[in-house]
């Protein structure tokens, strides 16, 4: 075969992987809506924000409180892991010997492996107890809140690591000939230069700390509340779709797939953002 055969098959061969793949969202995306449609047209969509309460058997489904559950813990470990990962990624890019960096990077990507579910026996044996000790109950918020830190933090500082790595060395040369310090480097150029990548890898992080389920139902405590301080329990709408999937009936099992078609146009619409800042085409 010729290399214009080869390439030709080669670009058949990456449309097909691509029509495949756009094909399994557009059948995920229409799945949740078939199987949400039936208690839509029933109640309609206020209901699922107008309703006093959660109890689906007593024809009560407000999402409110387990919406802003996920908003809040999604919110706060996006704000506790940017900054340690942003600076993880500097600290390897700009200050680490070279050893130290390759060691460091590699732990990192250790820790973006993990599963979530030893993120959740860590965070229910040693953090829930810690916490519990100062402020009981223990299972809150606040830590479902640190465990989702410690999940989306790999991912935040290894995409910010990639968006670093892409300014170019004479930027860098450039401040070091004008007498900038480091950090003055890092902040007036290097940060600047490279805050679309940086934005995009937040906004990844952010998209799974929304997702997550496992871990996050392990230590939140699970009462459908709209948690007043921290150390409240909560419940978010992931782990109120894993606890109950399995033996919901009817309007009850429609609406947790409403629950399941919010969260994916959350994801959806972090994903088409980040999309658009990979290319440059929001600088906000």
């Amino acid at each position: 075969m010729s290399p214009s055969h080869r390439d030709r098959a080669l670009g058949w061969v990456l449309r097909a992987t691509a029509a495949l793949v756009a094909a399994i969202v557009v059948l995920i995306v229409a799945f949740l809506v078939v199987e949400s449609a039936g208690v839509l047209r029933k109640l309609g969509p206020l209901r699922f924000l107008t309703d006093p309460s959660w109890h689906p058997t007593s024809g009560s489904f407000d999402l409110t409180a387990m919406l802003l559950g996920s908003l809040l813990v999604t919110v706060g470990a996006v704000v506790l892991a940017t900054p340690a990962g942003v600076a993880s990624a500097l600290f390897c890019r700009y200050y680490a010997p070279a050893p130290l960096a390759k060691l460091y990077g590699r732990m990192i990507e250790v820790l973006a492996g993990i599963p979530s579910v030893i993120y959740g026996m860590w965070g229910l044996m040693v953090l829930v107890p810690l916490i519990g000790k100062w402020q009981p109950p223990g299972p809150s918020l606040l830590a479902a809140v640190l465990i989702l830190t410690l999940m989306i933090l790999p991912t935040i500082a290894l995409f910010s690591d990639a968006a670093l790595a892409k300014v170019p060395d004479r930027y860098v040369r450039g401040a070091a000939a004008l007498g900038l310090t480091r950090w003055a480097t890092l902040r007036g150029v290097v940060l600047p230069a490279a805050r679309s990548g940086l934005f995009t890898g937040v906004l990844l992080g952010m998209g799974r700390a929304i997702g997550e389920t496992m871990a996050v139902l392990m230590v939140c405590g699970n009462v459908v509340q709209t948690p007043g301080s921290l150390f409240d329990p909560i419940r978010p709408l992931t782990a109120n779709i894993a606890l109950e999937m399995g033996y919901a009936l009817g309007d009850h099992r429609s609406a947790l797939f409403v629950s399941g078609l919010v969260l994916m146009g959350m994801v959806v619409v972090l994903v088409g953002t980040a999309e658009l800042v990979s290319r440059g085409r929001l600088h906000g």
